[in-house]
């Protein structure tokens, strides 16, 4: 069994499932910090050293043995199914890459092609109607996660549950799941629960957010992007998060959580032998 997704810190206080556009960037930071004293100076993503990935080959039999017997406090982070497949199109789909194009090559020539996705350009100021655009990407996102096509599902918008339930099925338990809406909360839990040989001040961390300033800004509230169609798609794509992680379906305006977490209930329900 396999990992993918599951970072460690070198002196193994801590593992990490990682959620495409879940914190990831501050938590990763957080993590390099507390072995390291320093943050990583670039984009965590792309640390290959001072850190145990899956992504490295030489790290993935220590993290094998590590995870399956559950020697270290064992974290992911959570969030709303509305803001994040937002976040989601406004970064990877409307907004420019770190490297100056555009994400994954041809994917948003593509989709003003096959689906009437018009994001606009940085010399037009990204003037476009971005809700009727998000509701065409929405049904693409759809598209790859229920059906598979045009392309396979994509990490940053593929649902929560998925990328949560593959360190269980490798034989894995979680410590603590814990809500990006309540990032200081969660993460100060996980924190209380390790020993860092660096410590660090969570309110003196700053927030890693990697595609902030690359495209538009979001015009209007997240509610008003969302029809009763959205919403019915929104739920077929995610429903799972929206039970297991205590979300609220009924209002797009609440990003909030509105009830606990229960880790057995994820557990059995993201399982190998889940009912």
């Amino acid at each position: 069994m396999s990992f993918p997704g599951t970072w460690m810190t070198t002196s193994e206080s801590m593992v990490y499932r990682v959620v495409p556009k879940c914190a990831c960037s501050t938590i990763g930071q957080i993590m390099f910090y507390a072995d390291n004293g320093a943050f990583f100076d670039g984009d965590i993503h792309d640390a290959r050293h001072g850190m145990h990935k899956w992504g490295i080959e030489e790290s993935q039999a220590q993290i094998a043995s590590n995870v399956r017997a559950h020697n270290s406090y064992t974290f992911t982070c959570v969030r709303n199914p509305y803001t994040r497949i937002l976040s989601a199109f406004f970064d990877k789909i409307a907004g420019i890459q770190r490297s100056g194009n555009r994400y994954r090559g041809k994917l948003v020539p593509s989709l003003a092609q096959k689906y009437g996705v018009q994001v606009g350009s940085p010399e037009d100021n990204f003037d476009f109607d971005q809700i009727k655009s998000f509701r065409r990407f929405l049904l693409f996102a759809r598209d790859t996660i229920r059906f598979r096509r045009p392309i396979e599902p994509d990490i940053h918008w593929s649902p929560v549950s998925g990328h949560v339930s593959t360190l269980i099925h490798g034989g894995g338990r979680y410590d603590h799941i814990f809500w990006t809406e309540a990032f200081n909360d969660g993460m100060q839990t996980v924190l209380d629960n390790v020993s860092m040989a660096h410590p660090l001040n969570l309110s003196d961390v700053p927030r890693f957010n990697e595609s902030e300033g690359h495209g538009p800004k979001r015009l209007h509230p997240v509610a008003d992007y969302f029809d009763d169609l959205s919403m019915h798609l929104i739920y077929e794509i995610y429903q799972k998060d929206f039970e297991l992680f205590r979300y609220d379906f009924e209002n797009p305006a609440n990003k909030m959580p509105i009830g606990e977490i229960d880790l057995d209930e994820v557990h059995l329900k993201l399982g190998p032998k889940a009912p």
